[in-house]
C-alpha cells in the first residue's frame, strides 16, 4: 500500500482554509494512488490555538468542518488533527475520515505542560489506544508528545499495532530533528513497530514549525526524510508491513536551519498578520544587515523598504555600508540625518537637565528619534517596522525602549550576537548581499564618540557563554564560574539579565530559535529581589 503525508502549513483559526488545504491534497494523494494519508496534529484549526479552545462557536465549527472533509473525500482514507469535545471534556485529537464518514476519533494521552507547551490548561488526557486496520495492516495512532513517553507506544502494540502513526506539531529550535531522531528510534526500538511522523510547517507568533517530517523501519533505521521549513506531499511504499527505503534528503548545517527558520517565522507573521510590507532602520552594523538580508529573502525587496538615519556620531563607513547593502539587494531607502531633530530635543530639554553631564539620556534620545521615524512610516503606508536587536542585547537591556525596540517583530531577538555573524557569512556564502566591511569591523551602537558595544559589555563570545549558561541552562553562579568565567564577568552579567526583565516585557515578539527563548519559555517576574545563596 502506499501511505501519504501531508506537510503542511496551518494558519491558526482558518478552519475553513485549513480544510480546503487538507481536502485538495487528499484528493492529489489518491490521484497518485494512496490509501491513506496523515495530516499534522490540530492541522484542522492549527496550533497552537490557546485560548480559541475556551470558544464554544470555535470547537463547533471544527466539528462541522470535520463532518465536511469526511463528505468531501472519498476513496482515501483520511487522519486529521483537531480539537474534540466528547462528555463535557475537550481532548486533542485525530479522527479517521473514511467513505464519507468520521469512523473513529483517537484522543492524545500525554500533555506537554513545559516550555512553550501549556495543554493541560485546555485538554484531557486519554489512556486508550486506537487501532486503525487497512488493507491488512494494524496502524497504532499517536499524537507529538505520546512519542516523547514509552507507555502510549507500548500499549498500542498490546492493542495489536504492527506500525505507528504520529500526528505532530513540533516546533523548531536549534538541534531539534536530532532529538526527534533520538526519541522516535526508542520508540522503535522498544516495540520493534516501523513509525510515520508527519509533522506541521509553518510560522505562528514566536514559533515556528520545521515540517521535516520523516519515517523508520522496524531497526530504527531513517527510510524518508521530508524536506524543511517548506509544504511537502511525500509517499510511502509499504510491503511486509515495513516503508521501502527512498533517497533521503541531506540535512541542512546549523546556520541554513536556523537563517530557514527566521525567514519563514517573518514571512508568516507578515503574510498571515496581512501586513503590505515592513520597514526597518539601517545603521550599517551588521544587526540590521542580517535583518534585512533575511526580510528580502522571505518577502522580496518589494516589499522592504529601509530608513538610514544618521547623528553627528554616525561614521562616514555605516552610512557608505548601509548605501552599499540597500542597493546590493535592491530594496528602496531614504536617508533622514536626525542630527536636527537631536539638537531640538535637547534644547526643548535644556532647562531640565541644566548641570547635567550628557549621559545615556541622550544616548537614548538618539534611538527614541530614530523609533518614531520608523513608526511614522508604519502608521502612513500600513508596513510593520521590523527591530533589529538581538539576544544578547535583549538578555542584559542593552536597547531601548521605544527606541531601537519600537516596533511590531523582532526578528533577531532569540539569536545570539555570535550566532549573527554565523548567520552572516552563510547568507554571503550563497550570494554576496552583506559587504564584508559590516562583518568585520567592531559592533557599536554609534550613540556617542568612538564607542563600542564592549565598552559596556564584556566581549560577545563571553556574554553569550553565560548567557546561554545562566538563561537555557539555569546554571548558578558558582557553576558558570566553575565553566572558567571571569566571577566579575558571571556577576555583571547575570545582573543584567535579572533587572531587565521589564524590557523583555515590553519588546515585540520574534522568531524562537534556540531551546529558552525570551517568551513563554522563561517567565520570570518582573518585581524580583533575588536573594539567596
Amino acid at each position: 500500500m502506499k501511505i501519504a503525508i501531508a506537510q503542511f502549513n496551518a494558519s491558526v483559526g482558518d478552519i475553513t482554509g485549513n480544510a480546503n488545504k487538507i481536502i485538495a491534497l487528499a484528493n492529489q494523494a489518491k490521484q497518485q494512488g494512496s490509501s491513506l494519508i496523515i495530516t499534522p496534529e490540530l492541522g484542522l484549526c492549527g496550533y497552537p490555538p490557546e485560548d480559541l479552545l475556551f470558544r464554544q462557536d470555535f470547537i463547533i465549527a471544527n466539528q462541522k468542518t470535520l463532518n465536511r472533509i469526511a463528505q468531501s473525500t472519498t476513496g482515501i482514507t483520511i487522519l486529521v488533527g483537531h480539537p474534540h469535545y466528547e462528555n463535557k471534556q475537550l481532548f486533542n485529537a485525530a479522527s479517521v475520515l473514511q467513505n464519507g464518514k468520521i469512523i473513529a476519533t483517537y484522543h492524545k494521552q500525554i500533555l506537554p505542560n513545559y516550555s512553550v507547551f501549556d495543554e493541560d490548561r485546555y485538554f484531557e488526557a486519554d489512556n486508550q489506544s486506537l487501532i486503525l486496520e487497512l488493507e491488512g495492516i494494524k496502524f497504532g495512532i499517536m499524537i507529538c508528545a505520546d512519542g516523547w513517553e514509552p507507555e502510549p507506544a507500548r500499549k498500542a502494540k498490546e492493542a495489536g499495532a504492527e506500525f505507528l502513526l504520529s500526528l505532530n506539531a513540533s516546533p523548531y529550535h536549534m538541534d531539534k530533528l536530532e532529538t526527534r531522531y533520538e526519541v522516535l528510534i526508542n520508540r522503535v526500538k522498544e516495540t520493534g513497530l516501523p513509525l510515520i511522523y508527519a509533522n506541521l510547517v509553518g510560522g505562528q507568533d514566536e514559533l515556528v514549525f520545521d515540517g521535516a517530517s520523516f519515517v523508520l523501519d522496524a531497526q530504527g533505521n531513517v527510510t524518508h526524510q521530508l524536506p524543511s521549513f517548506v509544504e511537502a506531499l511525500d509517499y510511502v511504499e509499504i510491503t511486509n508491513k515495513q516503508p521501502v527505503a527512498t533517497s533521503i534528503i541531506p540535512a541542512l548545517s546549523l546556520q541554513a536551519m536556523v537563517y530557514n527558520a527566521l525567514k519563514l517565522g517573518l514571512a508568516d507573521y507578515v503574510n498571515k498578520n496581512g501586513f503590505p510590507s515592513v520597514v526597518l532602520g539601517l545603521s550599517g552594523g551588521i544587526d540590521s544587515a542580517l535583518t534585512l538580508a533575511i526580510a528580502v529573502d522571505a518577502l522580496g525587496a518589494d516589499r522592504v523598504k529601509v530608513l538610514m538615519m544618521s547623528s553627528q556620531y554616525t561614521a562616514n563607513m555605516s552610512v557608505d555600508d548601509a548605501i552599499a547593502m540597500a542597493e546590493l539587494v535592491g530594496v528602496d531607502y531614504s536617508l533622514i540625518p536626525i542630527k536636527s531633530l537631536f539638537e531640538a530635543f535637547k534644547g526643548a530639554l535644556s532647562e531640565e537637565f541644566k548641570g547635567k553631564p550628557e549621559d545615556t539620556a541622550e544616548e537614548n534620545l538618539q534611538a527614541r528619534i530614530r523609533g518614531m521615524l520608523l513608526m511614522a512610516l508604519s502608521n502612513k503606508f500600513g508596513s510593520i517596522v521590523l527591530t533589529t536587536g538581538n539576544k544578547s542585547e535583549t538578555a542584559v537591556g542593552y536597547s531601548t525602549l521605544y527606541g531601537d525596540m519600537a516596533g511590531g517583530f523582532a526578528l533577531l531577538k532569540d539569536v545570539p550576537k555570535t550566532l549573527v555573524y554565523q548567520l552572516a557569512n552563510y547568507r554571503n556564502s550563497l550570494s554576496t548581499v552583506i559587504p564584508e566591511r559590516i562583518i568585520t569591523r567592531p559592533p557599536s551602537a554609534e550613540l556617542r564618540d568612538d564607542q563600542t558595544d564592549q565598552d559596556s559589555l564584556p566581549p560577545y563570545e563571553i556574554l553569550d557563554a553565560i548567557m546561554q549558561a545562566y538563561v537555557e541552562d539555569d546554571l548558578s553562579h558558582a557553576d558558570i564560574i566553575k565553566l572558567g568565567y571571569r566571577e566579575a564577568d558571571v556577576k555583571r552579567v547575570t545582573r543584567l539579565i535579572d533587572i531587565n526583565e521589564y524590557k523583555r516585557r515590553q519588546a515585540p515578539i520574534g522568531v524562537r530559535i534556540t531551546q529558552r527563548g525570551f517568551g513563554k519559555d522563561r517567565r520570570y517576574p518582573i518585581t524580583c529581589k533575588l536573594n539567596f545563596n
